[in-house]
């Protein structure tokens, strides 16, 4: 049994925080235990709770046209969010949920080691942002200890606000080339042309 999988035994079993007793599924994460990038979300939904994976309803979808305008293949990532079970009625996160799941996070990232972490949605922004906006600091990455942080909105976001599409898919844009850094390959520095994305 892979470390990651042992992991994911652990969390369906925890039952640290009162939404264990709520949700159908725990949504653990999905990708490979060498992904190179990890997307991190904020909680799971209706879909994903049915499913036990992470973003498999309409945001899922938008994400994997966000990744294919890039041309990388979900297969390929690492893709979790901050707390592991669905918030009652897809409310927010609470804090206590938040530091509950924490842990399990913790634990994700020290087995995949990404060269690059994105954050989806201003929850998970501020997990490693403290004190930060996101219409502040979306689409600016930061180095730590040789990896890439890379604030986006969520793409929720561009369910619910059509005028945030434009800004969600050119933050997509800048992946490449910075994972592109990560790794040492030297890379032009322009982003690729932008693909014409359908939501629907």
């Amino acid at each position: 049994m892979s470390a990651l999988t042992q992991l994911y035994e652990e969390i369906n079993r925890c039952q640290r925080c009162p939404l264990s007793k709520t949700r159908t599924r725990a949504v653990p994460g999905n990708g490979p235990e060498d992904a190179e990038v990890m997307f991190v979300g904020e909680a799971p939904g209706w879909h994903e709770d049915q499913q036990g994976k992470p973003f498999v309803g309409p945001a899922g979808k938008y994400l994997n046209q966000l990744l294919n305008s890039i041309d990388l293949d979900r297969d390929k990532v690492y893709i979790t969010n901050i707390i592991k079970s669905r918030p009652a009625g897809n409310r927010d996160p609470l804090p206590a949920e938040i530091t509950a799941c924490h842990p399990w996070l913790v634990r994700q990232i020290e087995l995949i080691k990404p060269k690059m972490l994105v954050t989806l949605g201003r929850y998970s922004m501020a997990l490693f942002f403290p004190g930060k906006t996101i219409g502040r600091i979306h689409g600016q990455e930061q180095w730590r200890d040789g990896v890439i942080y890379f604030p986006m909105y969520h793409p929720a976001a561009a369910l619910h606000q059509q005028g945030l599409r434009p800004t969600i898919e050119a933050d997509m844009l800048k992946i490449p080339r910075l994972l592109a850094e990560a790794k040492g390959v030297p890379e032009a520095r322009e982003e690729p042309p932008q693909k014409q994305l359908n939501m629907f």
